[in-house]
């Protein structure tokens, strides 16, 4: 009689393979570089945002501002007609100069909240965490240029209201939106860049009251180039509001403009104000 064949051996289940243990020791490889960076400046940006769902006074208030341009000063100078625009109505020709202006109210007193979150002990926490220092300032940057992007529509809404031919094509609106981000993101990293020099909430209010006037009238927010003196005509030149207003009138109003240049120009401004900020936000943390 034969003998009954061996039951085949169960695997214990005490054995892992090989390869699940090499899972659970191996830790899996971050990600670096260029493929961490986006990510992390699109969570900054959020955390900045999340701030304004809290709390939306400052855009009610700060819009009090860009109306009384338009209905006093806009329509005043609408029938002066003192100041040359090229055929169309003052009002039309002040709207994206206001515009401007506004979003660069926002941002030109950034740095005042970094500063806090210097004081509040914020600042500390996020310089320890694995973010590039680079993506700290292209989140807060662009968040200041969603917010200024916010109170841009409010302007555009009292603009519409008070009959202002503005376009609305809708690649135009996005164009228009760019800008305004563009911009802002600059002065909001000038700000910043400025608050890692003085180190001070008061001194930045200062330095920022300073530059603010000067950087509205020396441009050509309010009047054309052509009628400026010539040192005037050099500092808007210089002055990349000038180029934010030149091509926010050329997509809103189809006026002549260089809108290529502009974005360029705002383009590498916004660059190089984010590498000023970076390189000094270690000094701001001391």
């Amino acid at each position: 009689m034969s003998e009954a064949p061996a039951a085949p051996r169960t695997a214990s289940a005490d054995q892992t393979p090989e390869y699940d243990l090499n899972l659970l020791l191996t830790p899996p490889r971050p990600r670096s570089g260029w493929r961490l960076l986006p990510a992390r400046v699109i969570a900054m940006c959020a955390v900045e945002l999340q701030k304004l769902r809290h709390d939306r006074t400052e855009l009610y208030t700060r819009a009090v501002q860009p109306a009384l341009w338009l209905l006093i000063f806009g329509q005043t100078f609408t029938r002066i007609k003192a100041i040359p625009t090229g055929g169309i109505p003052y009002i039309d020709y002040l709207a994206p100069g206001i515009i401007a202006q506004s979003a660069m109210f926002i941002a030109i007193f950034y740095g005042i909240q970094i500063i806090w979150e210097r004081d509040a002990g914020i600042l500390n926490k996020l310089l320890v965490t694995p973010t590039p220092r680079s993506a700290l300032i292209t989140g807060k940057a662009f968040a200041a240029g969603v917010k200024s992007l916010i109170q841009a529509v409010v302007v555009v809404v009292i603009a519409a209201i008070l009959g202002v031919a503005l376009t609305w094509n809708p690649l135009k609106l996005i164009g228009v939106g760019a800008i305004v981000i563009l911009g802002s993101a600059f002065f909001s990293c000038l700000s910043m860049t400025i608050a890692g020099i003085v180190l001070s909430r008061d001194r930045l209010m200062g330095f920022g009251q300073a530059i603010t006037m000067p950087l509205f009238f020396g441009s050509n927010a309010l009047y054309p180039v052509a009628i400026m003196p010539g040192w005037l005509q050099a500092v808007s030149k210089a002055n990349p509001l000038s180029y934010e207003v030149d091509a926010l009138r050329g997509l809103l109003l189809g006026t002549p403009s260089h809108v290529g240049t502009d974005f360029a120009v705002l383009l590498a401004a916004a660059a190089l104000g984010i590498a000023a900020a970076s390189s000094l936000l270690g000094r701001l943390a001391r």
